[in-house]
């Protein structure tokens, strides 16, 4: 008789295998809201559309550079929908912002000194010379600047992502939304 690698688990095991394929991965709720948040991040990812705003569990608003897509993504795992917006100074906010409540919003900054250094790098890495305006400190302040006066006008909290982790920010914003009583998945996994 030859020994399955099954076999050999119910031996070690003293558990009778159920004989059922997919029992580790199972298609159920958990699994089609994680893949509806997902798809909605996607969707929504980088302002592309301000009417997601109103069907959003959580929008995040930041400048160029705060980790506002791998946030949304991370956070869309765990059946969050996100929707993200880049704030730039010669754009205006979409109306739809002012139409949701504070606590699904979340404004995130960074250092100047941060966006500087990783700005430069993306425009290396992008083969763009380093003298772009994207980079350059005065720019960055100046959409710092409207950032923060934007998330203030909006009343939402906001984290400064330097030298933090996806995780660690995503912990920091599902804090947030508990503490401040917005419904969220319950069954998630950090």
């Amino acid at each position: 008789m030859k020994l399955t690698s099954t076999m050999g688990m119910a031996n070690i095991s003293g558990a009778k295998p159920l004989g059922q394929p997919g029992m580790l991965r199972q298609l159920d709720n958990h699994y089609f809201k994680r893949v509806d948040a997902i798809e909605f991040a996607v969707k929504y990812d980088d302002g592309k559309d301000p009417r997601g705003i109103l069907k959003a569990d959580l929008v995040i608003l930041g400048v160029s550079r705060t980790s506002k897509t791998p946030l949304s993504m991370y956070l869309a795992d765990k059946q969050l929908k996100v929707l993200n917006i880049p704030l730039v100074p010669e754009i205006p906010i979409p109306k739809e912002l002012k139409e949701i409540p504070s606590q699904r919003i979340i404004g995130l900054t960074n250092t100047p000194e941060k966006l500087n250094s990783i700005r430069s790098e993306r425009l290396k890495a992008l083969g763009v010379s380093g003298s772009a305006n994207y980079a350059k400190m005065d720019r960055i302040l100046e959409e710092l600047d409207y950032a923060d006066r934007v998330m203030k006008e909006l009343r939402c909290p906001v984290i400064n992502v330097a030298n933090k982790a996806i995780e660690e920010t995503a912990a920091i914003i599902l804090d947030i939304l508990k503490t401040s009583g917005v419904s969220i998945a319950k069954d998630y996994d950090m």
